[in-house]
């Protein structure tokens, strides 16, 4: 068994999805980059609230809405302490980390992106962080620049002090590579832009599950995350923004809770975070996502990153076994991914023989095209692992590729 820091067989047992047979084989899930597992404490928290506290927040005086905004607060001050912002009002709820990034262009991006302007991001990011700077670009007249990655897919960090120049408005980057895994040095790469007065956006999806994040030590500007790839429920995520540039920024929708007043003439806009939180929020899956928290602390963040990195050893050795098979991106600095190819067969051929064998792997471009055609390919297979993950996970996959390897022989 993996993990030598971590009690597997008690950390299994708290999520109760993992117990069982698909396609009449044990289930192994190595799709987490996709989606985490929920612990059964995540679960029994949403139970516990819906049973017990649901009501509206802010506005109602009886004591069930008193409990739910204690509750929804109390979440948002978990956050807090969790990446250790200096304030509560540093947390912005919204539904995940792409609407998290669409916020920041929509507010920040069309404030102080105008024609003529440069949006620097990399050849690395997810579609979520592409996108919405494309957008933005098109509808400002602004240019769109990319730092390249190289041949073991890491950022060509060489060229990053070319790359910022004076017309250089936001660097939005990646923390951890969905694809590759490779985990780019963000506090450097944040300072480099600080130094010539640019800030930075960090996607933090594929980080926070993985190891500690400390946004002000990073001295990022803005830090956006998914509850639900941290083994929180779905349609919760944070913007974290530093509370002077937060402040700085317009209110992007406008609805309930973001108000003080509203005449037929004129809004007055609530304080932050309200202000950026437009409407009855996600009071529960807030609740979901701090139960989350509670439970990756109490196994202990730093264990957790020791046994991500010791079962990524185990499991790129394992892999080089396979005849044939062509593991992507070797990053000196890589987290939870294992990605590759194997030879005349297509990555959806390889996905389906391992479900048939109970293994739940992902095939495709991985919301990240871009990145993928520097490599000249179009799909990979990615089993990308979480603290539930062992040694035998990983052996079940090998097994599986050497049944891809029999059929198509």
């Amino acid at each position: 068994m993996s993990g030598a820091t971590l009690d597997m067989a008690r950390i299994r047992a708290d999520f109760p999805i993992l117990h069982q047979e698909v396609r009449g084989r044990p289930l192994v899930y190595l799709d987490s980059a996709a989606t985490t597992q929920k612990p059964q404490a995540v679960i029994d928290a949403l139970v516990r609230y819906y049973t017990h506290d649901n009501a509206n927040v802010h506005r109602g005086v009886h004591a069930l809405s008193e409990r739910s905004t204690q509750a929804y607060e109390g979440a948002r001050e978990r956050v807090r302490r969790f990446i250790n912002a200096r304030e509560t009002k540093e947390i912005i709820f919204v539904r995940g980390c792409t609407e998290a990034i669409n916020l920041v262009a929509q507010t920040y991006g069309r404030t102080k992106v105008g024609p003529g302007d440069e949006v620097l991001i990399t050849a690395m990011e997810h579609h979520s962080d592409i996108v919405p700077w494309q957008m933005l670009c098109q509808h400002v007249g602004a240019t769109l620049k990319m730092v390249p990655v190289d041949e073991n897919g890491e950022l060509r960090l060489e060229q990053l002090d070319t790359l910022l120049t004076e017309r250089t408005r936001l660097l939005a980057v990646t923390h951890v590579s969905n694809a590759l895994g490779t985990v780019n040095p963000i506090k450097e790469i944040t300072r480099r832009a600080h130094a010539r007065g640019v800030p930075v956006l960090v996607d933090g999806a594929q980080a926070m599950q993985h190891f500690r994040v400390d946004v002000q030590d990073l001295d990022c500007d803005f830090y956006a995350f998914s509850g639900h790839k941290m083994f929180g429920p779905t349609g919760i995520g944070v913007l974290y923004g530093k509370a002077q540039v937060l402040e700085s920024l317009p209110p992007w929708q406008g609805g309930g809770d973001m108000i003080l007043t509203v005449t037929m003439e004129k809004t007055v806009y609530n304080r932050l975070p309200y202000r950026l939180e437009a409407g009855t929020p996600n009071i529960s899956g807030a609740v979901g996502l701090a139960a989350a928290l509670d439970y990756l602390d109490s196994v202990g963040r730093e264990a957790i990153a020791a046994h991500d990195q010791e079962l990524l050893e185990y499991g790129t050795q394992a892999l080089e076994t396979v005849p044939g098979l062509r593991l992507m991106g070797r990053a000196r600095e890589r987290s939870g991914v294992l990605s590759f190819l194997m030879e005349d067969v297509h990555a959806h051929d390889v996905g389906t023989i391992l479900d048939r064998e109970g293994v739940a792997i992902r095939a495709g471009h991985h919301c990240a095209q871009p990145l993928l055609a520097c490599f000249g390919v179009a799909a990979t297979v990615r089993a990308s692992l979480a603290l539930y993950n062992t040694r035998e996970d990983i052996d079940a996959l090998v097994r599986g590729l050497h049944k891809v390897r029999e059929v198509f022989a």
